[in-house]
């Protein structure tokens, strides 16, 4: 997964941003092209992110049988969060969930993506905020991407189902696509046989979004891209009646001009909401119905690069994003099946920054340097619980908490031989408590987890030193060693026993080395990526216990392999070897996730007429891919699974 080479200045993709900065070349990046995002044995968006190794959803299942909250993504063994300690951007608009900060993965199709690039370390310019462990840039397909019309289509194991299309008319000197994509399955069995019961049910899911881009050049180096994307999403885990439901709508609007004074300004909407039901382990009844929690962001930015002469690229701007929700759940009693209690409870979150960075071309040497301010504030929580009867038992109003941080980067980046390249960097960051951390406790049985309305913000303190190789034409090497420290790391605690609070501890302490290799030789081509992660927990006061233990849900090694032998115009056949290390389900390293290593093939034959048969499998040697144990009450990731399928298109 070597560094793509930039387009040269002078070639304008339509549909694309302004230019990257070369400057980019002084952090640890990781690009993951169209053809590899198109060409993964699940069809899915976070399998093909997992290539990047340590990068990591809070649980190890994917968006076929996790809860939707728990789509957290985090870097580095920062430790396991549900919500993304990664910054996350689809054409420069964040996309995590305004309430929770999870990732909506199947509000995102492969066919509608030119590429990914992974930044792996703190710290951006702008939509800087929650950069702790990198940053995450999905970029759409542009015009030279998306032929006119394209479909595919597959059946698998379980009654499984995925099919998309997208048409991408030119319409006058620009074009529209238009894509749509549906997912449903029956299933498999994600609990043990020894652990089913009659209750037990299949992971099924039934999910579908659409998009609609539109691209319009205003002049020659002026133009305007518009967005709107809709998502329905609903899963059953676990126990019959265990369901949830995602819903979203989003919309933006960009405006890039690549003149003089270069412009990228975009703003954008998002309107979501999750429902979600849990079931009883023991009475296998509702106990609690988490019925609504509609959620609302809005923001923007303005970017703007003044002509500064040919050895200066700077880039000054502003940007802003506002966060709101709230929670309406009702419990019930397990046993009877009684309502004991409804409960709601939300708030508000805005950030608003003004930043600036600039590169510094002195021949071989690159050096650039950046920081950011931020006016922050959490404001209206709120927690109001009524008995069945509709009394008010409970009714707190929060205090607001608002402020301003400062953060920055720097880094160089110095190509002192034709196939050797030096760089380093250092970085701040932070993240604020989401409204799902300061606001709604949770239950995954037998555990509760608590809501803290008074945890702090988590701050980021790092730094990095790098090689890149290019020994020889196709051949490519990076190794990175990092230092990563996270004050006020916001983790689940056990307090009592089956009762978990979201707490602050002193520090999680992440150390590692991180490897990439990629090789392409004719039809042959190998990319591969290690992580080795060594990090711990700092803590005192009530989370002491904790101290030196290795954070939650972080593996101390991650593997991941493509060999793909793919001719001009013949068959193909790829393979995919990814490897994760023991990690630990809970804080008190007490429940164990052991190490697995999965095996995903994909072999592809062309007919003729742009149409392609597809075959697919997902863990070849059907291995037990354990992604929750509580205390021996276990879930399991996907088995193997066949795909078969045709694609039509370019």
């Amino acid at each position: 997964m070597a560094e793509a080479a930039d387009a040269p200045a002078d070639i304008i993709v339509l549909g694309s941003g302004l230019a990257r900065p070369q400057s980019d070349a002084a952090y640890d990046n990781v690009v993951i092209d169209r053809a590899r995002l198109t060409g993964d044995a699940s069809g899915k968006v976070e399998n093909v992110l997992a290539d990047v190794a340590g990068l990591q959803q809070f649980r190890r299942s994917d968006s076929r049988s996790a809860n939707p909250s728990a789509q957290g993504l985090t870097l580095r063994a920062l430790g396991g969060n549900a919500s993304s300690r990664t910054l996350v951007l689809l054409d420069g608009v964040p996309i995590v969930d305004p309430f929770f900060g999870y990732v909506p993965f199947n509000a995102l199709s492969a066919d509608r993506l030119s590429e990914v690039r992974v930044t792996r370390g703190g710290g951006t310019g702008a939509f800087g905020v929650g950069a702790l462990s990198g940053t995450i840039e999905l970029v759409s397909a542009g015009r030279s991407e998306l032929p006119p019309v394209s479909a595919s289509a597959f059946y698998g194991s379980f009654d499984s189902v995925q099919l998309a299309a997208t048409a991408a008319p030119d319409v006058g000197k620009g074009y529209v696509a238009v894509s749509g994509r549906y997912d449903r399955s029956d299933g498999f069995y994600t609990t043990p046989d020894s652990q089913r019961v009659s209750a037990t049910a299949r992971a099924r899911y039934r999910d579908w979004s659409t998009a609609i881009r539109a691209v319009a050049p205003i002049d020659e180096l002026t133009e305007l891209q518009t967005s709107v994307s809709v998502l329905r999403d609903n899963r059953t885990l676990r126990f019959q009646g265990a369901d949830s439901s995602t819903s979203g709508e989003d919309a933006s609007v960009r405006l890039i001009h690549r003149g003089d004074w270069a412009v990228d300004a975009v703003g954008y909407v998002q309107v979501r909401n999750f429902t979600n039901k849990v079931i009883s382990a023991t009475s296998f009844r509702l106990s609690l119905d988490q019925r609504d929690t509609p959620a609302l962001g809005v923001g923007g930015k303005i970017e703007l690069r003044p002509p500064v002469g040919d050895r200066h690229m700077l880039r000054v701007g502003a940007d802003f994003r506002r966060s709101s929700g709230e929670l309406f759940e009702d419990s019930y009693n397990a046993t009877t099946g009684a309502l004991t209690l409804r409960r709601n409870a939300g708030g508000n979150q805005t950030t608003a920054g003004l930043f600036a960075e600039d590169e510094w071309t002195l021949g071989d040497l690159i050096l650039t340097g950046g920081g950011r301010v931020d006016r922050w504030s959490i404001d209206d929580g709120f927690l109001r619980e009524r008995t069945a009867a509709g009394v008010l038992s409970t009714n707190n109003s929060y205090a607001n908490h608002d402020g301003t941080r400062a953060t920055g980067r720097v880094g160089a980046h110095w190509q002192i031989a034709p196939i050797v390249a030096v760089r380093a960097a250092a970085y701040t960051g932070f993240r604020l408590p989401t409204l799902n951390e300061l606001y709604r406790p949770f239950v995954v049985f037998p555990i509760t987890t608590q809501a803290n309305a008074d945890l702090k913000m988590e701050r980021l303190r790092g730094a990095e030193a790098g090689i890149d190789l290019t020994p020889l034409p196709g051949v490519a090497l990076n190794v990175t060693a990092f230092t990563n420290r996270l004050e006020d790391a916001i983790a689940n605690v056990t307090v009592a026993t089956n009762t978990r609070r979201r707490m602050n501890v002193d520090a999680i302490v992440a150390k590692g080395i991180e490897a990439s290799a990629s090789v392409k030789q004719g039809p042959f081509s190998l990319v591969a990526s290690y992580a080795f992660n060594a990090s711990r927990v700092h803590a005192s006061g009530v989370a002491a216990g904790l101290d030196g233990f290795i954070p939650a849900q972080s593996p101390r090694q991650n593997v991941a392999a493509t060999v793909a032998w793919a001719p001009t115009g013949g068959p193909s056949l790829s393979a995919t070897v990814r490897h994760i290390g023991k990690q630990y389900e809970d804080d008190l390293q007490t429940d164990v996730l052991r190490a697995v290593t999965t095996v995903d093939g994909v072999a592809t034959l062309p007919l003729g007429h742009k149409l392609t048969l597809v075959g697919r499998v997902e863990n070849m040697a059907n291995v037990h891919v354990v992604t929750r144990n509580a205390g021996g009450s276990m879930d399991y990731g996907t088995p193997r699974t066949f795909w078969i399928g045709v694609k039509y298109g370019g």
